[in-house]
């Protein structure tokens, strides 16, 4: 299984651009998708709290999985299970669930309403995906774990520690999927397993679950060092694909041949590292560093033949790897996203600041103190003001077009929080300008 993960926390596609994406995917030689639905799933009834505003609908859910089939792409969704499950415990009904009060981020196993939320939860899921063989349960990065006095006290009364207390839920989540879906495989991370012994793991029997080796960023493709795990050889684990190169950062590197050779199932264009951080990039942006990974994958390295294969489905003329770039307009779906948020990313910042404070009339006859008291010399704030309306009326074009796109994509929540992350900062600071001097 060669799966994409579509993590749709914060910045989930419009299902009419899944269906431009899908057989790209398809072509670059994925066979399945990997769906973590997070708020985006139309949960019913009690859990209809859990949904954002723009969830997918029942239908949208059958459509992608209908998609998915005509490009013989696989579906296997994705439940969190214990950790990364903000955008359930982040609600006043469930709080009571937290493992620590303070924290969203992980349930508290000891609480008998912790399983039947998950079973509630997993039921939906499943039912919409009959289609599918394999459930994902997650179940990684479970953050202060045995840090709640619930935990404290069963460690303390079973002379356990928190790997058998992890082993425990786990075995109970695997147990209601096995007893009520004869038939469907689990899947999960494997970064809390490593940090339980070997004898431990042997002393519990989990029934059949494929164990996915989660490699996550590491200081070897991240510049900034970001604390990574060690790769290891396995069933699946994920690439550096489209991860930004920060939690603010709008442009991913492609990774370096080198790096890609240690993946080998599980390919991810990040969307946010947690359900209340800031976006990372846009999958659009993400397409072609994807399409690296995923023939690096197929073909067990990244040759020039290769090279040519994804600029010839990418529509590019050239790139450089080392410098994350592409030449040429692109013919991908969401082309004129990835060259617009390359401009944002390469000149709208240093365009602004540098006519703002490299311009001496503004500095000498406009400053802040000027502006407050809306006092000026016409004959020096001419000399500034051509240029600058210019450039404001350029940005503000740009941005228009850039929304329109956007829109196009990706639901209106997402477009204002990009915007406002990744444009506004630095435009801001020219429309107040621009404001003050008319």
């Amino acid at each position: 299984m060669r799966l994409v993960h579509l993590d749709l926390k914060g910045a989930a596609p419009r299902v009419s651009y899944l269906e431009q994406v899908f057989p790209l995917l398809s072509q670059l030689g994925a066979n399945g998708i990997l769906i973590e639905y997070e708020d985006m799933f139309p949960f019913k009834g009690d859990l209809g709290i859990l949904k954002a505003p723009h969830a997918y609908s029942e239908e949208d859910i059958e459509r992608i999985q209908q998609l998915a089939e005509l490009h013989k792409l696989e579906v296997v969704p994705l439940v969190q299970t214990f950790g990364h499950v903000e955008f359930i415990l982040k609600h006043e009904k469930y709080q009571h669930l937290r493992e620590v009060e303070r924290f969203p981020n992980s349930f508290n196993p000891h609480v008998p309403d912790t399983l039947a939320l998950l079973k509630s939860i997993l039921s939906q899921v499943i039912e919409k995906h009959r289609r599918s063989t394999w459930i994902h349960i997650g179940a990684d990065e479970v953050f202060h774990l045995g840090e709640g006095m619930d935990s404290k006290n069963w460690m303390s009364r079973n002379k356990g520690d928190t790997g058998t207390m992890y082993l425990k839920h786990i075995k109970e989540v695997l147990g209601f999927i096995t007893t009520q879906y004869w038939g469907l495989r689990a899947l999960m991370w494997d970064d809390m397993l490593r940090k339980i012994s070997v004898g431990a793991l042997q002393g519990e029997r989990t029934g059949t679950i494929a164990v996915a080796p989660k490699l996550g960023v590491s200081a070897v493709n991240h510049p900034r060092g970001h604390p990574g795990r060690r790769p290891c050889l396995a069933l699946a684990s994920s690439s550096p694909a489209g991860r930004g190169e920060g939690w603010r950062d709008a442009w991913p590197r492609a990774a370096p041949p080198a790096v890609a050779r240690e993946a080998t199932a599980q390919l991810v264009p990040l969307r946010r590292y947690d359900h209340y951080s800031v976006l990372c990039e846009l999958l659009p942006v993400s397409i072609p560093s994807l399409a690296i990974c995923l023939q690096t994958l197929v073909n067990g390295g990244f040759t020039e033949d290769m090279k040519r294969k994804v600029l010839d489905t990418l529509g590019f003329q050239g790139m450089q790897l080392e410098q994350s770039t592409c030449e040429g307009r692109g013919t991908f779906p969401g082309a004129e996203i990835y060259h617009m948020v390359e401009q944002v990313h390469g000149h709208l910042k240093e365009s602004i600041l540098k006519a703002l404070e490299e311009e001496s009339a503004i500095k000498g006859w406009f400053s802040p103190y000027h502006r407050k008291h809306q006092f000026g010399n016409p004959r020096n704030m001419e000399s500034f003001g051509s240029k600058v309306l210019k450039l404001h009326e350029d940005w503000e074009s740009f941005v228009h077009d850039l929304r329109n796109h956007l829109e196009r994509v990706y639901f209106p929540d997402t477009v204002e929080e990009w915007l406002e992350e990744n444009v506004n900062p630095y435009l801001d600071q020219l429309r107040d300008l621009v404001r003050d001097y008319r």
